[in-house]
């Protein structure tokens, strides 16, 4: 449990997409001081699209809300497991300025656009298409349709769910190769299967991956509450 909750958000319409890829893969492109993670032998690059709804420091009544696109993958450092994320892409100028400063991640700015379809008056599907307006970075698309498939669940402890979806901390590396740790806190994830239809992602070329073989393994995330430290040295 985090001893400060300084900010308060919902995560939703999350669709969690990972190919496993070679550890040599991650590890080249990790900063001094953190070391791949792997399931049964395999490091995974992850894209999650999803909304941050609602993000506001702790007793605020209103706060901002947009949706991210991050690639991301799972390491060990020095304050445990985690999360670096290779890049995160959000449709809000504010939101992005207010991440680069206070908690040195990658966030650059883009134009999404995020569509819920409701069928028979229950939640059908999610458009997310992504594109990267960030002056001065290598830019990137990704254009995607998905629905949950079937029944919820709760990643077992050990599992390859839990493995990339039961993650409280971040590391992000800042001037000098600094690095910097964050933890946030929320209850156990609640899953669904998924499908989708990926009909563009340029993410792994814009930060220099190849696109990896084979079909990603995807989950949907319910929305869930989600609470964030500071970040402070690693």
């Amino acid at each position: 449990m985090l001893g400060r909750r300084w900010l308060e958000m919902t995560w939703r319409d999350g669709l969690f997409a990972h190919w496993p890829v070679d550890p040599a893969t991650v590890a080249a492109a990790l900063p001094d001081g953190l070391s791949v993670a792997t399931h049964e032998g395999d490091a995974y690059l992850g894209v999650v699209p999803f909304v941050m709804d609602d993000i506001r420091p702790r007793g605020v009544p209103m706060g901002l809300s947009f949706p991210e696109l991050n690639l991301r993958t799972y390491v060990e450092g020095p304050n445990g497991p985690g999360v670096y994320f290779h890049s995160l892409d959000a449709d809000d100028r504010l939101g992005v300025a207010v991440a680069r400063g206070l908690f040195r991640l990658p966030y650059y700015r883009a134009e999404t656009d995020v569509r819920r379809t409701v069928a028979d008056g229950e939640f059908d599907t999610v458009r997310f298409a992504s594109r990267r307006v960030h002056e001065g970075v290598p830019h990137a698309r990704f254009d995607a349709t998905y629905a949950p498939t079937g029944e919820a669940f709760t990643p077992e402890p050990g599992s390859l769910p839990a493995f990339l979806l039961e993650n409280y901390r971040f590391y992000t590396a800042g001037a000098g190769g600094r690095l910097y740790v964050g933890e946030i806190d929320h209850e156990p994830w609640t899953l669904r299967p998924a499908e989708a239809e990926i009909r563009a992602n340029t993410l792994f070329a814009a930060n220099g991956f190849e696109a990896p073989e084979g079909d990603p393994v995807i989950h949907y995330g319910e929305p869930i509450a989600v609470t964030a430290d500071r970040i402070r040295r690693a």
